[in-house]
């Protein structure tokens, strides 16, 4: 009893902190979400949300894409790492975090650098008569900056998971007659569900939500919803009420995805089981 009631009161100060700057703030943004300038409740915020529809399409789709090829390079990585001896594996995965100790900001603006006009890209592809090629301000260059970004967040779930599988397993499937794609798609891709639904919700959320990526590499022709939220809240636009109502529908579109991937990993594991 003495121990339980210890618990507690340790876990006093994270509650109060969730209060006050998880609740409260949630709470402030449905009501500047529900009602408009006056005061008044109002579901005009919500509705006119649909004049933006392509924006927020676009926003789903790049980040969908950018979450697949992630999950694509980051499956052979993960596999090929957690084969490795324990001091290697240590070595390669600092190297694959290194980049991430630079500040977000400076790894953006490299790639603006590399992928400008007279960019070193373009510039390489010049000693060969090609280009210059049109690379920065394009839906191209903002799933190239999602990847790049947040690539790491794939890796690192389905790393930890591979090294979960002992080898024992794929040599006993190999055992049995599969072939490198039944080995692929019947054993490690069910073992690695928990990591690969983790590393989806760690890539889809902030690319879907990300706005400095599409407004350095993608230019204003490539406006995501993270992009929408900023011009309400600090733009010339400054419509609080509208913002929030973003902000509440990118809410729903995260959790709903949160739930997705969840539901993945419990179907997976019970495949398992």
């Amino acid at each position: 009893m003495l121990k339980s009631k210890s618990s507690r009161w340790l876990a006093g100060p994270y509650l109060v902190w969730m209060a006050i700057f998880t609740v409260v703030p949630l709470f402030i943004v449905i009501w500047y979400a529900m009602t408009n300038a006056d005061g008044q409740f109002t579901f005009d915020n919500l509705t006119q949300i649909g004049r933006y529809s392509s924006v927020f399409a676009r926003s789903l789709i790049l980040a969908a894409i950018s979450t697949v090829i992630c999950l694509v390079m980051a499956f052979p990585v993960g596999y090929f790492l957690s084969r490795l001896r324990a001091n290697k594996q240590h070595i390669m995965l600092m190297l694959i975090m290194l980049p991430m100790w630079m500040n977000f900001l400076l790894r953006t603006y490299a790639w603006m650098t590399l992928l400008e006009k007279n960019g070193l890209i373009n510039k390489f592809f010049g000693l060969f008569g090609l280009g210059p090629f049109n690379m920065i301000n394009t839906s191209g260059a903002v799933v190239l900056g999602m990847v790049y970004n947040y690539l790491p967040f794939m890796i690192l779930p389905i790393y930890t998971a591979m090294t979960k599988i002992d080898d024992s397993i794929i040599e006993a499937a190999q055992d049995l007659g599969c072939n490198v794609w039944h080995i692929l798609f019947r054993v490690l891709v069910p073992l690695t569900g928990p990591g690969i639904a983790t590393g989806i919700t760690q890539v889809f959320v902030p690319a879907v939500s990300t706005f400095i990526i599409s407004r350095m590499l993608g230019g204003g022709s490539n406006l995501l919803i993270g992009d929408l939220i900023e011009l309400q809240f600090l733009g010339n636009s400054y419509n609080l009420n509208l913002g929030s109502a973003m902000s509440l529908v990118l809410m729903v579109i995260v959790l709903l995805c949160m739930s997705f991937t969840s539901s993945f990993d419990e179907s997976e594991m019970e495949g398992v089981m």
